[in-house]
């Protein structure tokens, strides 16, 4: 409890010397507060931008705050652009961590030697969450070796708590903290960072990535050593690669930039709208590039997932986006049953309207299509519309796509990258054989229900037909009708067999 207090202590100390209190009662109308807090720390410098007073005061707060000011960085949809763009510059770079000897003895319960042939102690990376060292097995496979820093759930936690407690006193005393959510911010920060806590979801999450992409020309996933992972260590293939921002170095290796770009694009929509499984943390530390021009993807710690519904959703908003369809896009929104029935729609529709022109009005390859959502949403949140969080996830993952693809290529179009992947992906979720897999991938179901059927129908004509004449009039349209019964019947199991003796063999 002590620690808890002293830590809280100094929080409230690195927010007054960056002049947190002065960004804030400026916004609230505190006026003469405000005065007599800067008379009294009248040492401190508040002549900085306030988006640049909050990115040091975080980086002062250590590595979960600086992790959670990169959070903050990616919800444009709640935080003016220019604090967005402050706390993006904010890097997850911290000093490495002693004893790796002992937390390895720990986790195995023997000494590291008798797990790896060799295992150099100066870690290649190091950041708030973990840090990574470079191994030999005894089979001779070249690993790296990913370990959770020490005591770091109890940091969690009580960093947590008080993160917590500020959002509650900041939706107390400023009303516009309501708008932004404070408490929720911090309840997707927690679910976040639990995610990542856990070295063995990470591998679990790399591995679905790695089998949904396994001989793709275009990405390529580690592999992990199951035998040798633990909750807080994680065993992973060694890969050799060049980081996507050293732009100098992937020239120098002849790689065609313009290619890696619409690459990239190609990736996340395959994520995206074929898989329903996306790497969710794709800035420049996680990506890299091997000599052959394939994207190595590294810490699959946050990934999101996509249901049918919300890939149809996802599509038919951005086909409504760039046809300027605005009032389809409110209609959609209803028929998903993300918008109340009663939202106003002439409104909704000309908020859309307003924020969205304005990026029409540029030629097409300037437009972002993440731009486009995060004006969407937060028109949404406005008429407390919300939004579903694996959405938020993809819009940072465009984000930082789209980001990535300009850095490698400024002229990249991702609407030209992005359309003929969609094409594609609507012709086949509406033609045959997208038709046969989702058969393919229900008739078990189908057979199973099938014996119920007849007590299904006679439970429904039991409860819903309660006089007599009405019961009777369907008997005799069923007795007339029974030929034709027959008829379906037969095409049933026809159709079944067709589906077990050739849809199923389809690759």
């Amino acid at each position: 409890m002590v620690g808890r207090w002293l830590r809280f202590w100094r929080i409230v100390w690195v927010s007054l010397y960056y002049g947190l209190d002065d960004v804030l009662l400026r916004a609230a109308g505190f006026t003469y507060l405000r005065h007599l807090l800067n008379g009294l720390f009248f040492f401190r410098r508040i002549d900085a931008l306030p988006s640049v007073r909050l990115r040091l005061a975080l980086e002062a707060l250590g590595p979960l705050f600086v992790k959670f000011g990169q959070l903050l960085s990616t919800r444009r949809d709640l935080l003016p652009p220019a604090f967005a763009e402050e706390l993006a510059k904010l890097q997850d770079q911290v000093p490495p961590f002693p004893h790796v000897e002992k937390i390895l003895f720990k986790a195995y319960q023997k000494p590291w030697h008798e797990i790896f042939q060799t295992l150099e102690l100066a870690p290649v990376a190091s950041a708030s969450v973990a840090q990574v060292h470079r191994a030999v097995l005894f089979d001779g496979n070249v690993v790296a070796v990913k370990i959770l820093r020490p005591n770091l759930h109890q940091m969690v936690r009580h960093d947590l708590a008080l993160m917590d407690m500020g959002a509650k006193i900041l939706t107390s005393v400023w009303p516009e903290a309501k708008r932004l959510k404070p408490r929720e911010v911090v309840a997707e920060f927690r679910k976040n960072l639990e995610a990542e806590l856990d070295l063995l979801r990470e591998g679990a999450n790399a591995s679905q990535l790695r089998r949904n992409f396994l001989g793709s020309p275009l990405l390529i996933v580690p592999k992990i050593f199951w035998d040798y992972s633990t909750p807080e260590v994680l065993v992973m293939e060694w890969m050799n690669g060049i980081p996507i921002s050293n732009i100098d170095a992937l020239r120098n290796a002849g790689i065609n930039l313009e290619s890696l770009a619409y690459h990239g694009v190609e990736i996340f929509f395959t994520q995206v709208f074929k898989d329903g499984f996306f790497h969710a943390d794709m800035h420049p530390g996680n990506i890299f590039v091997n000599l052959h021009g394939q994207y190595i993807a590294l810490d699959c710690g946050i990934v999101g997932t996509l249901s049918d519904k919300d890939k149809h959703y996802l599509f038919e908003n951005f086909a409504a986006m760039a046809r300027r369809n605005y009032r389809k896009v409110v209609e959609l929104h209803i028929e998903s049953g993300w918008a109340p029935k009663n939202v106003p729609i002439d409104e909704l529709e000309a908020e859309i309207r307003t924020v969205s022109e304005p990026i029409f009005d540029k030629p097409l390859k300037d437009i972002s299509l993440a731009r486009i959502l995060i004006r969407l949403f937060a028109v949404l949140r406005r008429h407390n519309i919300s939004i579903q969080p694996q959405l938020i996830l993809l819009q940072k993952t465009l984000f930082n796509v789209e980001g990535l693809g300009r850095q490698l290529y400024p002229d990249l179009d991702i609407w030209k990258a992005a359309e003929p992947f969609l094409i594609r992906w609507l012709a086949h979720e509406r033609g045959l054989k997208g038709w046969q897999e989702e058969i393919s991938a229900e008739y078990p179901r189908w057979i199973h229900a099938l014996p119920e059927l007849p007590m299904l129908v006679h439970e429904v004509l039991r409860h819903k037909l309660d006089q007599e004449d009405e019961v009777k009039k369907i008997q005799q349209i069923l007795h007339r009708t029974k030929l034709y019964n027959k008829i379906l019947v037969f095409f049933i199991i026809a159709a079944v067999f067709y589906i077990v003796l050739f849809t199923i063999k389809i690759p």
